[in-house]
């Protein structure tokens, strides 16, 4: 078997956490922050800190906006986070499949 490496961005246990919750939305959907925050069970600053390292890779999005006074920030995966995620994902499941041989 050759040498296969998994994505380091999303192979953190967190922000592979991330990454699967905004892939189980439909393409161009987004969440808020704080339902993702909430889905997740995160803490602010540590939610913020994987969404900066996934945004800094062009995985995610953010898009911050404001609803009447109060500011808002909405998330989603970008096209190049979904199909890094479909690879990280194949990536492991050959890995896997190579582990049972």
């Amino acid at each position: 078997m050759s040498e296969v490496e998994l994505d380091p961005v999303i192979h953190s246990a967190s922000r592979l956490r991330v990454v699967a919750t905004l892939a189980a939305l439909e393409r161009g959907d987004r969440v808020s922050f704080p339902r993702l925050q909430k889905l997740l069970d995160m803490t602010a600053g540590n939610l913020s800190t994987h969404l900066r390292r996934l945004e800094a890779a062009g995985y995610v999005t953010q898009t911050k906006t404001f609803s009447g006074r109060t500011p808002a920030t909405y998330v989603e995966l970008s096209t190049a986070g979904r199909a890094a995620f479909e690879r990280y994902t194949h990536t492991l499941s050959e890995l896997l499949k190579g582990a049972q041989e």
